[in-house]
């Protein structure tokens, strides 16, 4: 076992003796769906209240709308009722710092952990023996990333109310987390 690993399932051990929800419905309580980014400084069920069966939560890098994240939304909807929906990004934001071209091209070389120094992305040429070569591969994906957070999320929240396959009575709200503050913004109030 892995250091992260014998902890997680001891905590898992003892939730699971403690557990009394096994009875909570697929639905989300508060007819309640969040898209948001993968950010481990972000819980989202703390900072907005929430208890487990309250809310459907989608995350993926960079809290952006891509097909995936659409097909989740409407799964939501559609089969599992869910009627409001609230987009979440965050400000010093990973997909802020970086381009697809440069994911690309990390890739390319080898497929290890890159380092950020603040200011450029860089491999650290230390493959491991049981790493793979890179791969070209990923110049064939659409990284969603993004140069302007307020951009990023009115265009975002734009695809998702104009979408074919959303119905227009869903309620769509669209907030900035602040990883500083824990502040939830309007985007309409982001500057």
């Amino acid at each position: 076992m892995t250091k992260n690993l014998t902890p997680i399932i001891e905590a898992n051990n003892k939730y699971s003796k403690e557990f009394d929800k096994g009875d909570l419905s697929a639905q989300p309580k508060k007819n309640l769906a969040i898209l948001t980014c993968m950010d481990a400084r972000f819980d989202p069920a703390k900072a907005l209240g929430l208890e487990e069966g309250d809310a459907h939560v989608i995350r993926n890098a960079g809290g952006r709308v891509t097909d995936d994240a659409i097909r989740s939304l409407v799964v939501s909807h559609k089969l599992l009722g869910t009627i409001e929906w609230i987009l979440i990004q965050h400000t010093d934001c990973g997909m802020q710092k970086i381009s697809d071209e440069t994911i690309a091209k990390l890739l390319e070389d080898d497929l290890e952990t890159a380092s950020f120094n603040g200011k450029s992305w860089s491999n650290n040429n230390a493959q491991s023996e049981n790493s793979k070569p890179g791969s070209k591969e990923g110049h064939k994906i659409n990284w969603y990333t993004f140069s302007s957070l307020k951009q990023s999320m009115t265009e975002d929240l734009k695809i998702i109310k104009s979408h074919s396959l959303i119905p227009s009575n869903i309620k769509i709200h669209g907030f900035i987390y602040e990883v500083s503050s824990g502040k939830l913004i309007k985007i309409e109030d982001y500057k």
